[in-house]
C-alpha cells in the first residue's frame, strides 16, 4: 500500500469515529432531555416527601422505581390524578405493585 492509500484509510477511519462520537453525544443529549422532562412532571405531581421516597426507592431498586415513575406519569397524563400524590398515597401504590410481583416459591422435598 502506498502512503496515499494509508492516509485515505486513516481519514475515513477518523471520519467514521467522529460521526460515531456525534451520534453518541446526540443520543446522550436526548436521554438527558427525556430525564429532565420526566423529573419536571414528577415534580408537579408528587409532594416533596413522596419525591424523596421515590428517590430512595430508585437507589435500592432502580427498575422498580422506573416502573412507578412511568405509571405515575401515565396516570397524570390521563387526568386520573387529583392534586399532588402524597407520601401515603405513594406508599400504598408501592405496596400494591410490590404485592403483585410474584415471589418465587421454593419447596423442599
Amino acid at each position: 500500500m502506498s502512503e496515499d492509500e494509508l492516509e485515505a484509510i486513516r481519514q475515513r477511519k477518523m471520519a467514521a469515529l467522529k460521526e460515531q462520537a456525534l451520534q453518541q453525544q446526540a443520543a446522550e443529549q436526548r436521554a438527558a432531555e427525556i430525564d429532565a422532562q420526566k423529573e419536571a412532571i414528577l415534580r408537579q405531581i408528587l409532594t416533596p416527601e413522596a419525591r424523596a421516597r421515590l428517590t430512595n426507592v430508585k437507589m435500592v431498586k432502580p427498575q422498580f422505581a422506573e416502573q412507578i415513575e412511568l405509571q405515575l406519569i401515565q396516570l397524570a397524563s390521563a387526568g386520573r390524578l387529583r392534586g399532588k400524590v402524597t407520601d401515603e398515597q405513594l406508599k400504598k401504590l408501592l405496596q400494591d405493585i410490590a404485592g403483585r410481583e410474584r415471589e418465587p416459591k421454593i419447596t423442599f422435598r
